[in-house]
């Protein structure tokens, strides 16, 4: 998975951009965690808990996206999908657009542990 932080050079926010298989990483990473460590720290440490057998599955619940972690993988997937209300429009259903809309993504528990660390590296250094 390939992926790189920058800061937006209009606001200065931290952004995540990931390949486009991962693409929704990025979105979740500056909506759900920005710059709150706290929040970074806690999932962390469900990671952990999980690892360690304390938790079989943990759910962290966003605005806008959802984080499931089990002892295998971690899966990022829009709030819109889990309530069963994805329609696209029909505007967007036309054959000539094409419009990828990614509903979720997932990854391993450790390359998930990488991404956080390396994101709370770079809003801390920054």
């Amino acid at each position: 998975m390939e992926y790189d932080f920058i800061h937006d050079p209009i606001t200065g926010q931290a952004k995540a951009n990931f390949s486009l298989d991962h693409q929704l990483l990025g979105p979740w990473l500056e909506t759900e965690i920005g710059s709150d460590v706290d929040k970074l720290s806690n999932i962390l440490s469900a990671i952990k808990r999980i690892e360690q057998g304390k938790e079989q599955e943990l759910m962290f619940m966003g605005s806008e996206y959802t984080l499931t972690l089990n002892s295998q993988d971690a899966e990022v997937n829009t709030n819109v999908m889990l309530n069963g209300e994805v329609i696209m429009p029909d505007e967007l259903a036309v054959d000539a657009l094409q419009f990828d809309f990614q509903e979720g993504v997932s990854c391993g528990v450790d390359d998930l542990r990488y991404i956080l660390l390396s994101w709370e590296q770079f809003i801390k250094t920054n």
